[in-house]
Order: structure tokens, then sequence, then C-alpha cells
């Protein structure tokens, strides 16, 4: 889905080791994470990011913690317990230096918690429910076969397959605002890649669809929400169109229903490459990297026209 790889790879099995565009990357294998020695590769203070989905709770993840070279742990996947599920763009502040493990929660989570926050702000959200069209996943078959949940045996490629989600549940751990407030439930469908959510909302202020479509617009330009929120109004776009989207989530604008207090707003994503952008900036925030941005990061900008002086005597 997302092409081949635009640069050189050089392996090196001798040393384990692959160089991607000069770049040296260490393999190391290992059936127990708190075996691993770290430092005998000359890394010291790591930041493990594990989406191996083996363990979710902070018993099962700080047995990164117990290697040599470990300083904290990130989780790709949302987390049980009293973990903190951070949203980036929503509630990244919230993380201390004491949190030696957090989660970066779903892609779902992260493609319509920004977009769920705009509108709050703006209209207040009474309650709402979320359905998500989603691309099957790897934990499903490519042909019927047992599973622990049953309709995810079934043939990923054949079937739509409804099944829950636990994402609206899980914005309220980045936004508390919306605790109680929202129901979900996810349909599998067979297409690789990019997904869609549907938000459909009761707001406490009425509103039409130019409102929401010109303010959502605008927060994904000028806010500090900018690189969670994309806008599109074209009557052209497919899902494959957003294969490779660097923002959590895209309003499809030309969709949006609006009928007073009732809201129903689409939200393209691309729950690999979106989410996986999104885990990146969570881990700039955790090892203290601020990668150069224009604007300058929590800086909101306008970009609303000046008035103009006109010449003496006209």
């Amino acid at each position: 889905m997302h092409g081949s790889f635009e640069g050189t790879i050089r392996v090196d099995e001798a040393a384990n080791t692959i160089t991607a565009n000069g770049v040296q990357i260490q393999v190391i294998y290992s059936d127990n994470p708190s075996t691993v020695d770290y430092t005998a590769y000359g890394i010291k203070d790591a930041l493990v990011v594990d989406n191996t989905g083996r363990w979710r709770d902070a018993e099962g993840l700080s047995q990164h913690l117990q290697s040599k070279g470990v300083a904290r742990v990130l989780l790709t996947a949302p987390g049980k317990g009293e973990l903190k599920n951070i949203v980036h763009g929503i509630n990244h502040s919230s993380i201390e230096d004491s949190d030696t493990i957090v989660t970066a929660a779903s892609c779902t989570t992260n493609a319509i918690t920004p977009v769920l926050k705009a509108l709050n702000d703006k209209f207040g959200v009474i309650h709402g429910h979320v359905e998500t069209v989603h691309s099957f996943t790897n934990d499903q078959n490519l042909i019927d076969n047992f599973h622990k949940g049953d309709r995810r045996g079934r043939s990923a490629a054949l079937n739509m397959v409804i099944t829950e989600t636990g994402a609206a549940k899980a914005v309220a751990k980045a936004l508390p605002e919306l605790q109680g407030k929202l129901t979900g439930n996810a349909i599998r469908v067979p297409t690789p890649d990019v997904s869609m959510a549907i938000l459909n909302l009761n707001l406490e202020k009425g509103t039409t669809k130019d409102e929401v479509n010109n303010y959502l617009r605008e927060m994904s330009l000028h806010s500090e929400l900018r690189k969670q929120i994309d806008f599109i109004d074209s009557p052209e776009v497919v899902s494959t169109d957003f294969v490779g989207s660097r923002r959590a989530g895209i309003v499809d604008g030309l969709a949006t229903i609006a009928t007073d207090k009732h809201l129903v707003v689409y939200v393209w994503y691309d729950n690999e490459f979106g989410y996986s952008c999104q885990v990146v900036r969570v881990m700039e925030e955790m090892a203290g990297v601020n990668p150069p941005s224009f604007p300058a990061r929590g800086v909101a900008v306008n970009l609303e026209p000046k008035a103009t002086l006109e010449p003496a005597g006209v």
C-alpha cells in the first residue's frame, strides 16, 4: 500500500544490522525483553516502542524496564489500568519525566479525538455514537478459521465484519470532558489500509453544515490541532487517496450533515501511516526532541487579511 522504500538498503547478516539511507539499524533477537542488554550495542537511556500487542498493562510492559539501557516504554495500543493514553495534540503535555510507561492509544482514537475536541469546544457535545469503517488488520483470518472473536474468524478479504471498538471509551482517557458521552462500534471491511470514522453527535448549540465545515477547515489550517486535523471537500476522493496522510484524521466536508443540534461528521484516516506519525510525535515529546517547525509549536496562526492603506489623494 505504501509503495517501495525510496532509498538504499544494505543488510549485514554477520552484524545483524540494516543500513537504510546511511542510518544503521541494529536487529536484536529475544523472546524475553528483560534479558536484552542494550548497552552492549552502545544504546543508553533507550525509549522502547512496543508494538507487539503482547502486553498492554504496566506489569507486562515493565519487563522492558528491566533491560540494561532502557529508560522509558511507549505502547502503540490502548493501555489498560492507570497507564496514560496519549493523543498528541490533545494531552501530550501531561507526559511527565516520571512517566516511564505511556501509551499512544489507537489509530481510531487518534483520528477522532482532535475532531471531537474541536466540536465540543465550539458547539458542546451532549452525547454521540462513533461508527468506524475499518480496514482489516492482521488479527483477522484471510480464510474462515478459528478465532477467539467468532466473527473475526471469518475471511477478512471476503466479508464486512461487525465487531467492537474501544475507541469511544478511550477518547475520554485523553479528553475527560467526554466521559460517558460516547458509544462506539466497528465494521471491518476488505480493504488493506485507510479507514473512516462516522461521528453522529447531539450538540448543545444548533449549527449548519457551512458553519461546521468553515470551522473545521479553520482548525486544520490555523489552530494548534493543524497537525492532527485535515479538511477536504473534493467530490472525487476515495479511501486510497489518503494513503500516506500524516494527519491523524481528515474531515470530509462534503459528507457533513447538520440539522440544528444534530451533526454527522465523516473522518478519513490512514490507520497505519497517519497513526505512526502520531506515535512519532509522542516519541519526540518523551525524548525531549523538538524538531524545528513553522509556525513554532504551540503557536496558532492568524492569516486574516490585514487592512491596506491607499495612497494619499486617491
